[in-house]
């Protein structure tokens, strides 16, 4: 239960870090940030793996660089699902999902 709450934290300061450095990634409120880690990780751990799947030709010809626009759609997805958070456009969905993956990252370590 430690560690779920944990990962949730976790992706609630990414997502605001994330908010704070993309421009056209807007979360309007806290609970907000919440709503949408929530949603993300549901997201992440239905819809991903089946996208991932089907789209395993495409990863091995980018040599995984595919993964990243995946991750740019969950996060678009997410947009949508969760009132309150918006992305403006793709490029800004890229670059958050990017941004977010380092920051989630280096907080894992720092934390963990």
């Amino acid at each position: 239960m430690f560690d779920l709450l944990l990962k949730l934290i976790i992706n609630c300061l990414a997502l605001f870090i994330t908010a704070f450095v993309v421009p056209g990634f807007d979360l309007a409120r806290f609970s907000t940030i919440i709503w949408a880690a929530l949603v993300l990780g549901l997201v992440n751990t239905l819809i991903r793996p089946i996208l991932s799947f089907f789209t395993i030709p495409l990863q091995l010809l980018t040599l995984g660089l595919f993964t990243l626009i995946i991750n740019a759609l969950m996060l678009f997805l997410t947009s949508r699902i969760v009132p309150g958070f918006s992305i403006h456009s793709f490029s800004s969905a890229i670059i958050g999902a990017l941004v977010l993956s380092i920051t989630s990252l280096i907080l894992n370590k720092v934390i963990k």
